[in-house]
């Protein structure tokens, strides 16, 4: 059980700053080649609703385009939604979607002078006929109180824009529950080699808050034949069925090759989180050899991600390589402040360059949920580097 009292990291985790900041500050990951940024104090924010659940009004883009110029940041308007664009003067591309907050696209500089998109989306009809986009980066977090309110947040305004397209863009999002008095920050940093997902989440409670989920990230591949997770190598896992929300992507048939002997884990687990007392005790029943199936440690440093597999890692390194050999590019999962792995694919039976060609990364707390104390902050971030310059 990781209990939260204030930012209790190790010293090597230099990418963030751990004290609580009296203005926005936030410090840069070793990636990074830049200064941090120092936010103006004058804060530039929608006004958030009082519940979560509560749809944000509609995006002035005209407004966004004026206040944020000279950034390196476009806005452009779709439906309902806004599209946030990050781009650099080396081609370094990123696009997001708001009020979602979902990272579509990240179009990264190679070693052949193009630019490659790193990120894996797919677009369906939704039922009311528009369409619907999965994929990508998303947040699958869930906040639950002492007094059992339960928030799960999705919809983000944008707090404010930094940065320069010479060098870096920063963009900061923020969500918040009055009833549950959390406050989420995404802070989104476009390096020349890196994209970066910082996150702070502060309980303002005079009780504890139960965080579990996962920053989840949809990698695109040739097919997972022809791909390799490198560096995880003596790391413990956990067999675990796929981490669903509301933007991943999982195939239908996925579950119909499963044990049987699992299916109770995989009912808890498939709704992760899930505090239902006759689920619970279901997978409690399971037998000492029933886990043993279902927990082991990665014996190959250069797995080949043939195989369906869906695994939690419980001691991976805070970084590692994905390498696609079909693309010819790799790149880099780094992370602070996670304590779990989480690594999907869905094996290679699927067509090459597919809907199903890619593998999903996730520095997660599915396992072991963490724990913020009363009147304190908690951080983390991911960071995909690209190393193919």
């Amino acid at each position: 059980m990781n209990i939260i009292c204030t930012c209790p990291f190790t010293p090597n985790l230099t990418g963030l700053s751990f004290t609580k900041p009296t203005t926005n500050f936030i410090s840069p990951h070793p990636y990074l080649s830049h200064a941090p940024i120092q936010w103006n104090n004058r804060k530039r924010e929608f006004q958030l609703p009082s519940v979560a659940s509560v749809p944000y009004p509609s995006i002035n883009v005209d407004y966004l385009e004026t206040e944020f110029n000279g950034h390196g940041v476009s806005f452009a308007s779709i439906g309902d939604s806004c599209v946030v664009k990050m781009k650099l003067d080396n081609g370094s591309l990123v696009s997001l979607m708001l009020p979602s907050g979902l990272i579509t696209s990240y179009k990264a500089p190679m070693w052949h002078q193009g630019l490659l998109e790193l990120l894996h989306t797919v677009v369906s009809e939704a039922e009311d006929g528009g369409g619907f986009i999965q994929g990508g980066v998303s947040l699958a977090l869930k906040c639950e109180s002492d007094e059992g309110v339960v928030w799960s947040p999705s919809n983000w305004a944008l707090h404010d824009v930094g940065g320069s397209p010479e060098e870096f863009i920063q963009v900061e999002l923020i969500t918040s529950n009055r009833e549950s008095m959390v406050e989420i920050k995404h802070i989104l940093t476009l390096g020349q080699d890196v994209l970066s997902s910082e996150l702070v989440i502060t309980n303002s409670k005079s009780t504890s808050v139960r965080l579990t989920g996962s920053v989840l990230s949809h990698l695109a591949v040739s097919t997972p034949e022809a791909t390799f997770a490198l560096g995880l190598e003596r790391s413990n896992f956990f067999i675990r069925p796929p981490v669903f929300s509301k933007f991943t992507i999982v195939p239908p048939d996925f579950d119909k090759s499963q044990k049987s002997s699992s299916g109770k884990i995989w009912q808890l687990f498939s709704s992760w989180g899930s505090r239902d007392p006759e689920v619970t005790n279901d997978a409690n029943s399971t037998g000492s050899q029933e886990e043993e199936e279902l927990e082991g440690e990665e014996d190959d440093n250069n797995k080949q991600l043939t195989e369906k597999m869906s695994r939690i890692y419980t001691n991976a390194p805070t970084n590692f390589t994905v390498l696609d050999r079909g693309r010819r590019n790799s790149v880099v999962v780094a992370s602070e402040g996670f304590n779990e792995l989480y690594i999907f694919s869905p094996g290679s039976n699927h067509n090459s360059y597919s809907k199903y060609a890619y593998i999903c990364v996730g520095q997660s707390a599915l396992l072991e949920p963490i724990f913020l104390a009363p009147q304190s902050e908690w951080r983390a971030a991911q960071h995909l580097h690209n190393p193919n310059l």
